[in-house]
């Protein structure tokens, strides 16, 4: 199993590529598995695997930051920074978090729960980044249903005046609930 092989975070960059589309399965496997037990968000999960890999391949996590809008899409980016063996206790009292929680992992940026906020937390790690001089990335997700927040439209106005390097990555999957 590929899944056996990612322990540790970024892991998945010792997997061949001709093998993602494997991995993808089994994480999808996993997450069906898991969630049927402990309950969590499956679709949103499931929907985002493929997006979570990616960005995990080209990202230089921790150093770089991904901020996801609803922590509802975050279960593959907890399996791929060494947390499969959190799924058992998944959403329970001590368990792991159904969420990105910083207390949880470094390699959660920002502790989110639900949607709008990934934009504006983006900016301001942005900010952060370039007062202190740092040159790593910072990428915000932020899914259909989150653009009914007016958070975020205020976020975008705001990032569309930056003359920096800040990516907002829409995961358009014309599911808004």
């Amino acid at each position: 199993m590929l899944l056996e092989k990612i322990e540790n975070p970024n892991d998945i960059k010792k997997i061949r590529k001709e093998d993602y589309k494997a991995l993808a399965e089994e994480i999808r496997q996993f997450l069906i598995e898991k969630i049927s037990v402990t309950g969590g968000h499956l679709g949103s999960n499931l929907g985002a695997v493929e997006l979570t890999m990616a960005l995990h391949l080209s990202l230089n996590l921790p150093e770089d930051k991904v901020i996801w809008d609803v922590g509802h899409q975050s279960y593959t980016h907890k399996l791929l920074t060494g947390r499969k063996d959190g799924f058992d206790c998944l959403r329970q009292f001590h368990g792991m978090s159904g969420f990105p929680k910083r207390k949880e992992s470094q390699f959660d940026a920002f502790d989110t729960g639900h949607s709008s906020t990934s934009i504006s937390a983006g900016l301001g790690l942005v900010k952060a980044r370039d007062i202190k001089g740092e040159k790593n990335t910072i990428v915000s997700v932020i899914g259909d249903g989150s653009l009914t927040g007016g958070m975020a439209y205020e976020a975008l106005n705001n990032a569309a005046n930056l003359e920096t390097n800040f990516i907002i990555v829409l995961n358009d999957n014309n599911m808004s609930i």
